[in-house]
C-alpha cells in the first residue's frame, strides 16, 4: 500500500513538472532595455497548435486603448488588448520546442518566424523571433 501511494504521488508530481514544460499558460514579457514587465501574454493550445494573445498591458503609463497601428495584416488597427501575437506554433518531433509559427511585434507591425523553448523547468520561456535566421531571443517569465 505504501509503495502504491508513493508511486501515485511520484506520477502526479512528475505530471505536474511535465505540464509546466509547455508554453501554454500566462507569461510576463520583459522590456529588453528597462527589464520592467511590459505585458501579460496568454498562450493557449487547440489541436496541437499554439496561439498567444496580449491579455494586459503592464508597462507604466501604457495606453489600455492602444491599437496596432503598425500592423499590416488582419490585425491592422485592432486593439492591443486581446491582440493575437502568436500564431501557428507546433511542437517539434521529439523536442520540447515549438516552432513553425509566427510572432508579431506590435510595436513595429512585423511578423517573425517563431521558436518557443521552455527553460528552467517551464518557469521561463525563450521566445525567438527571426527573419532568414537573424533575430533576437527574449525570455518571458511564467505567471504562477
Amino acid at each position: 500500500m505504501k509503495h502504491t501511494l508513493a508511486a501515485t504521488a511520484l506520477v502526479l508530481l512528475s505530471g505536474t513538472a511535465l505540464a509546466q514544460a509547455t508554453p501554454v499558460g500566462q507569461w510576463h514579457t520583459i522590456d529588453d532595455k528597462t527589464n520592467e514587465i511590459k505585458s501579460l501574454i496568454v498562450i493557449s493550445e487547440s489541436g496541437g497548435v499554439l496561439t498567444g494573445r496580449i491579455d494586459k498591458l503592464l508597462r507604466k503609463g501604457a495606453d489600455q486603448d492602444a491599437k496596432c497601428t503598425e500592423c499590416t495584416d488582419d490585425r491592422k488597427d485592432k486593439p492591443m488588448l486581446g491582440l493575437e501575437i502568436i500564431r501557428g506554433a507546433k511542437k517539434a518531433d521529439g523536442k520540447d520546442v515549438w516552432e513553425d509559427g509566427k510572432i508579431l511585434d506590435p510595436e513595429n507591425g512585423k511578423n517573425y518566424t517563431l521558436r518557443l523553448t521552455p527553460i528552467e523547468g517551464g518557469k521561463k520561456l525563450e521566445v525567438r523571433g527571426s527573419v532568414f535566421g537573424i533575430g533576437r531571443t527574449q525570455t518571458w517569465v511564467r505567471v504562477q
